[in-house]
């Protein structure tokens, strides 16, 4: 049976101990989809700082949070591209990953050692590429 949109979700199993106590920012423009990934991740223990559509707006979360544990980062916000929002993460030693429709070739080669998670995001997979 399909779940309508205005339907409540299914409960969610308890969460897996991968994610637990970890806080992961979600930078994600397309509403759904930023849901989705929120969603997932909690369902995995974490708690997630967001989800925001913008880079100002990724980078005053940074600023404005007392820990970040990891990221999840769209690589086209609006038409602008998340890689200073990536730097700051990086220069604070927070792991991320980029997630997009986008063939690698259109990330810069400064982040060739960034995962690259093709949409739609797998949450199981992103909690060990991050913490694995």
């Amino acid at each position: 049976m399909a779940m309508r949109h205005n339907q409540a979700r299914p409960a969610r199993p308890r969460p897996v101990s991968s994610l637990r106590d970890k806080r992961i920012l979600v930078v994600e423009d397309e509403y759904h989809i930023a849901d989705d990934v929120a969603f997932e991740l909690r369902g995995l223990g974490a708690e997630v700082v967001g989800p925001v559509p913008t880079v100002d707006e990724g980078l005053a979360a940074l600023d404005a949070e007392r820990a970040i544990d990891g990221a999840v980062l769209d690589v086209n916000l609006r038409g602008k591209p998340v890689f200073p929002l990536a730097d700051a993460l990086r220069a604070r030693g927070v792991p991320f990953v980029f997630s997009t429709g986008y063939d690698r070739r259109f990330i810069p080669s400064v982040y060739d050692g960034v995962v690259l998670c093709e949409k739609p995001v797998d949450a199981r997979a992103l909690a060990a590429t991050l913490f694995g």
